[in-house]
């Protein structure tokens, strides 16, 4: 066994990586500083991870379970992402403070406002824990007993980490396909309070219009603060807490960027899958991608609408309206991508020469095996997937299934009964007529029969259903009986279909497919001995570093890589929301001076979900901008890294100060900001 880690550590330590791709581990970056410093960077690999000193890491924050902060003063001030601070905001606002449209500025610390659920968490370190987590384990023994071994390993791990202090958590985390595991150890913060947010004008400024494209021209940041015990360490929320005093937090340099500087970033990528197989990858791009674009489609037609009827309405599903058309546009650039780059052909390509170097040893037949398993897994997997984007997108038959968990309050302040119906409508009849018969509840079928239409069984639910009466719903005892709820029953029986029918057959063959995997890729590494191997990201803390660059997406077409406020003129447009900006801004504009005013830039870093709101630095370690999307082109990115469509989307931080000084007229709250140039 300890021959097997000393070989993959030999392995995962290969220079070569192509140029600014891969997503790497903190605690590992001495492996990488070398190639930083030769393009640029100007710190040292402690600087960048440390436990023994404060660190980069340090002023780094996971916020609110899917995004990326950071620090920016001795007094827990904190910058993010607009959209990601958005749920927190969308929460606080009413018709009377309409903090989406009108945006919020604190301008005393009193006037801060507590975000109720919101949290973040601070990385205190990482390990190697591979051999803690596979003590005990033989080679004899089944996929289902390893399973078992490493969750019991892991779990006593993780509590012996959590025993060393307050408000610790921890995670135990496989990567390569658990080839490797390291434990996280975080601590987290549960008193964080909004700051400042500019209207949405700005923080969503081109909407879903220009979601996923450059030029962009967005001001997509959010301001919080985290709040602390008289101790510094994590407390609930109390008037009686202190903002938090961090061991590390970015300076801001006002120097600006230009096209070649150095960039990297600090965040928490969520999920990628680079070493997947062909099959996995044409499941995606042919079969997955376009099928959940257009359940989606149909979702954010209706809701449009209805938004666009009533400024409540708007309020109400501003949020979740952004939530269901990020993946949807993702999903058509990462179709596209994969396509434009011939993905599916150049991975079969590689896995032919695989087989072929495969021939006689331990790997022999493997890539037929895993080829094997998709086509086992395909059907189900997409009746999975059509179940997630079709029943459990319903928010009333979402609510039924969860009484009496969920705020009752919380979901009918925000829910509108009439587009919801409509969206059951269009998404079960998409279900009817997409999911193979044979993959279909029987339920649902014996149901369509009884009904004649799923317009008929609509009227049923949405007519008899106690969950379609708030004031029913408010009055219910938490142990009545409604299993033969409509809403209800038609929850239960989709969720027992799905838990009795597709579950235990995809978790067979995902079983089979992990353990064939662990296998595939060790595999690669010993075939591809000269490449470096970075680890899929998975929400955990990792660096990425490239260049501030442009691209040409297509022939004749060079985009540059940074944007102005004068982009942002000719896009205005009062008539078309997403391009409504506010008159404060038109008046500065007037005013003259403020053409050449940076907005946004784009670089070369490997980011996926989860990197929202991560710091972008520059060679000195100071913050120059906000990370929070990439460009359409190289939304593949979570498969496949192209380093000549490739770019991540920066709110350049200049922005961020002219907003927050000339629009907000809330300059203070930058007053204990240290600033550079």
């Amino acid at each position: 066994m300890k021959k097997t880690f000393a070989i993959l550590a030999s392995l995962l330590i290969s220079f070569s990586a192509l140029a600014d791709e891969g997503m790497w581990l903190p605690s590992l970056i001495s492996q990488r500083i070398a190639d930083m410093q030769a393009k640029g960077f100007k710190l040292g690999a402690e600087d960048i991870y440390s436990i023994n000193q404060a660190s980069l890491k340090d002023a780094v924050v996971l916020f609110g379970g899917g995004c990326t902060g950071e620090l920016v003063s001795a007094e827990g001030l904190l910058f993010t992402n607009h959209h990601c601070g958005y749920s927190s905001i969308q929460k606080l606002s009413s018709v009377e403070h309409d903090y989406l449209r009108d945006g919020f500025w604190a301008m005393t610390r009193d006037q801060e406002l507590p975000a109720e659920g919101l949290n973040v968490r601070f990385l205190e370190r990482m390990e190697d824990v591979t051999s803690q987590v596979l003590d005990g384990y033989s080679l004899n023994m089944t996929e289902s007993e390893r399973s078992e071994l490493v969750t019991r390993n892991s779990e006593a791990v993780k509590k012996a980490a959590v025993a060393e202090g307050k408000g610790l958590r921890a995670s135990v985390e496989a990567l390569y396909y658990g080839n490797q595991y390291f434990l996280f150890v975080y601590r987290q913060y549960d008193d964080v309070r909004l700051v400042g947010a500019p209207p949405s004008s700005i923080g969503k400024f081109g909407g879903d219009t220009d979601n996923w494209m450059w030029p962009r021209h967005t001001g997509d940041f959010s301001i919080f603060r985290i709040y602390a015990g008289k101790d510094n360490m994590p407390a609930s929320y109390s008037e009686e807490n202190v903002p938090y005093t961090p061991k590390k937090y970015f300076k801001v340099s006002l120097g600006g960027v230009k096209e070649g500087d150095f960039t990297f970033i600090y965040g928490f990528p969520g999920s990628t899958r680079e070493y997947i197989m062909s099959e996995g990858v044409r499941y995606i791009s042919e079969i997955s991608d376009p099928a959940k674009i257009d359940l989606r489609t149909k979702r954010l037609d209706i809701l449009k609408r209805y938004m666009d009827s009533s400024q409540k309405i708007r309020i109400q599903y501003s949020s979740k309206y952004a939530s269901i058309s990020n993946a949807w546009k993702k999903w058509q650039g990462e179709a596209k991508g994969i396509d434009k780059m011939n993905t599916v052909a150049e991975k079969q390509a590689f896995e032919k020469r695989f087989i072929q170097w495969a021939k006689g040893g331990r790997y022999e037949g493997l890539v037929e095996r895993i080829g094997g398993l998709y086509e086992r897994l395909v059907p189900y997997d997409f009746a999975r997937e059509y179940y997630n984007e079709t029943v459990r997108a319903v928010e009333l038959i979402n609510f039924a299934s969860n009484w009496p968990d969920g705020n009752v309050d919380a979901f009918y302040k925000d829910y509108h009964m009439a587009a919801d119906k409509e969206c059951f409508v269009a998404l079960m009849n998409a279900f009817k007529d997409n999911v193979p018969e044979q993959f279909q509840p029987e339920y649902f079928k014996n149901g369509l029969a009884s009904y004649g239409s799923v317009e008929a069984w609509a009227d049923e639910i949405y007519g008899k259903s106690v969950f379609a009466d708030e004031k029913a719903v408010a009055s219910l005892s938490k142990d009545a009986s409604l299993d033969s709820d409509p809403a209800r029953e038609f929850a239960k029986e989709f969720a027992k279909w799905y838990s009795e029918t597709i579950v235990p057959v995809i978790t067979v063959i995902n079983s089979e497919l992990d353990l064939a995997y662990r296998d595939y890729m060790r595999g690669q590494m010993e075939f591809q001995k000269d490449k470096t191997f970075y680890p899929d990201a998975n929400l955990t803390l990792r660096v990425a570093y490239g260049h501030i660059a442009g691209y040409s997406p297509s022939d004749g077409v060079y985009y540059h890589p940074s944007s102005t406020v004068k982009g942002i003129m000719e896009k205005d447009n009062p008539d078309i929301f997403d391009y409504n900006i506010p008159q404060r801004l038109r008046d500065i504009y007037a005013e003259g001076g403020h053409e050449d005013q940076p907005v946004c830039f784009i670089a070369t870093n490997h980011t996926s979900g989860g990197n929202s709101g991560s710091p972008v630095i520059n060679e000195n370690g100071d913050l120059i901008g906000l990370n929070f999307d990439r460009v359409w082109e190289g939304t593949m990115s979570d498969i496949v890294f192209d380093p000549e469509f490739c770019r991540n989307i920066c709110l350049d931080v200049r922005y961020l100060v002219f907003v927050v000084r000339e629009i907000g007229g809330a300059g203070h709250i930058l007053d204990e900001v240290e600033f550079t140039n």
